[in-house]
């Protein structure tokens, strides 16, 4: 199947091909993303500085093109950020990293044969990647049943480190369960006891739901109702026109495309103004407020991170990650959009699987069981590998805990209300490996 993401307009200023040409992805003297199914013509640009070193291959699936593309490449520059940082600073253990990119064209199916290509064929020593949930659920069986560490660096289904976890895949992010803890005391005190949810209705959307019911009825607050509108709709405003009664506030769980969508028109038909509007921090992204204007103001949500240099991110580490992530993005889009949480999911996840391939002393899939025992367990310290702050990879269901912003529009931009610590966001483990 051809990579035809490669011939678009946002990748040719970075994707070169031929047999005399480097190709490359994001900044100057990147390391080699080579495009799945295609051979090594060249030296890859890490070659002169590590000599013939044995390069770790690390896969990475992102949907660079369908319905999840917008998403799927600001993710992707997560992970290049991540790789191009190790190998400038010697690689991991003397090793270059060599990042292997499959685009699954939003699709499961894709997916699975596009994983199955990077273990069988290109001999992946791990993976770091993934963006829509059921691609990341179609695809863990596959890394499982080839014993490859699986690093994910978007996915928020919550039943990938509850009911369907296993071994190999870990997640260095937030979850939903533990974001309805953060959130749902301060929406039932705050903002109302009564909610209407409204949300993708697809793997993630439908576990996040069920979450959020959860610590709102926890919290003495009720779910009035739900609605459910299929991922991709272009037209939302027949479903939400059904909306109404009497609730105080509307809860949105959204992203990319479909985020700017339901803000847009759920405030063209007067749901916004009529009922608090809060939701998913992912409705408001940095990527998405452009396209939203001022129809998204005043909305108040709850992120892992948010494009701030306020307290408490006003810290080197992060105005460094900061300055390198607009950098790149511009690259993308001339309009310069501020680094998301895909950005930095991504970029954090690669940076835990070189701290456990140190830690480990893993030199290829042989020692997979002494990564995986690395990376149990994990502590992730604020700092250049770890802007968004400390975290714990939990042992018990390879899900990690991390602070959380409650923040608000204003002027088109994010505004901190809140800062919740990890200690405050913890949801117990519910995991069998077994």
């Amino acid at each position: 199947m051809s990579e035809d993401w490669k011939d678009q307009g946002w990748a040719k200023q970075f994707w070169y091909s031929g047999k005399t040409t480097r190709r490359r992805f994001i900044g100057t003297g990147a390391a080699t993303a080579g495009a799945l199914g295609a051979t090594m013509l060249v030296p890859a640009p890490w070659r002169a500085a590590f000599g013939q070193a044995k390069p770790y291959k690390i896969g990475t699936l992102q949907p660079l093109s369908g319905a999840a593309a917008s998403g799927g490449k600001t993710a992707l520059v997560g992970t290049q950020m991540a790789v191009d940082r190790i190998n400038k600073m010697g690689g991991i253990n003397g090793r270059p990293i060599e990042l292997l990119v499959a685009d699954y064209e939003s699709k499961p199916d894709v997916g699975r044969r596009k994983a199955e290509k990077l273990l069988v064929e290109d001999n992946i020593d791990a993976h770091q990647g993934g963006f829509l949930s059921n691609v990341c659920l179609a695809c863990m069986p596959v890394f499982a049943e080839h014993k490859v560490v699986n690093l994910i660096g978007v996915c928020l289904d919550t039943t990938i480190t509850t009911t369907k976890c296993d071994r190999y895949t870990f997640r260095t992010f937030d979850y939903a369960p533990s974001q309805a803890v953060g959130f749902a005391p301060y929406m039932t005190s705050k903002l109302g006891k009564r909610w209407h949810i409204v949300y993708a209705d697809y793997a993630w959307g439908q576990s996040t739901k069920d979450a959020y019911a959860e610590q709102i009825k926890k919290q003495g607050g009720e779910v009035a109702g739900t609605t459910g509108i299929p991922l991709g709709t272009a037209d939302m405003t027949p479903f939400l026109s059904k909306i109404s009664g009497n609730f105080d506030g509307l809860f949105g769980i959204f992203f990319g495309r479909d985020g700017v969508t339901v803000a847009n028109q759920a405030f063209d038909i007067g749901l916004t103004k009529k009922y608090k509007w809060a939701g998913d921090g992912a409705i408001a992204e940095s990527t998405n407020i452009p396209a939203q204007g001022n129809k998204i103001e005043g909305f108040i949500g709850i992120n892992r991170y948010i494009p701030v240099l306020d307290s408490p991110l006003n810290t080197p580490a992060h105005r460094k990650f900061f300055d390198d992530a607009v950098a790149r993005l511009k690259q993308i889009d001339p309009s310069g959009p501020l680094p998301d949480r895909y950005v930095q999911s991504n970029y954090e996840a690669m940076n835990a699987l070189k701290v456990g391939i140190e830690k480990s002393g893993f030199q290829g899939r042989a020692d997979t069981p002494k990564l995986i025992t690395a990376l149990e367990g994990l502590e992730m310290k604020e700092g250049d590998d770890f802007p968004q702050g400390d975290k714990i990879l939990r042992k018990e269901d390879h899900q990690a805990m991390l602070r959380q912003f409650i923040f608000e529009i204003k002027d088109g931009k994010h505004k901190i209300i809140e800062v919740i610590a990890a200690s405050n966001v913890n949801y117990p483990a519910a995991c069998s490996f077994t």
